[in-house]
């Protein structure tokens, strides 16, 4: 048994260890791992307000926004062939006085969390998009995720707002806090 991020439980075995972990920008070929856990996420958490999992079509579609270079950038944790966790900064919002204040995610998948690769992830992100117009990052975490906020915290993020109850998923209403982190 294995306890989610928002005290969700899920039979999943956790890793033991994680040796050999590379961070890289995302590629084609991880499309499906990443979908499958963050569908986990959709379909067992409250962590992702989707209320139904992606095809591996939609993900590819979702994956597109990210590059190599400027505002918008993917990153991936690998060990062992096998990807683990995510990285990405995102559009906050589609109005063009919003476009250098950026999203920021951090998900890594069920088995792997608490091995430190959501901090390895941000500072491989956060290194790779300075110097890009970026002025202010915004996180928006579910609550309870303790873990999650925690990290936040740790990557210089401040807790700026509570949201209550804005959310609803699986018949019950969710709080959002935001966090945000200044660049440049």
């Amino acid at each position: 048994m294995y306890t989610m991020p928002n005290g969700d439980a899920a039979h999943i075995e956790p890793l033991r260890e994680v040796t050999g972990l590379t961070v890289r920008r995302l590629e084609t070929r991880d499309f499906a791992r990443l979908n499958e856990f963050l569908n986990h996420y959709i379909i067992h958490t409250a962590i992702n307000f989707a209320m139904a999992p992606f095809t591996l079509e939609e993900r590819a579609e979702w994956c597109a926004a990210y590059g190599p270079t400027g505002r918008h950038q993917m990153f991936v944790a690998e060990a062992s062939g096998v990807v683990l966790g995510m990285a990405s900064t995102s559009q906050f919002r589609p109005k063009h006085a919003y476009d250098t204040t950026v999203e920021v995610s951090v998900v890594c998948a069920p088995e792997a969390v608490g091995f430190g690769i959501g901090q390895r992830l941000y500072e491989t992100l956060f290194d790779a998009v300075r110097g890009e117009d970026i002025h202010m990052a915004i996180a928006a975490i579910t609550l309870p995720n303790a873990g999650s906020c925690a990290l936040h915290e740790r990557m210089g993020f401040a807790r700026v707002a509570t949201l209550r109850e804005i959310g609803r998923k699986f018949d019950r209403y969710w709080d959002i806090a935001w966090y945000q982190r200044a660049f440049g």
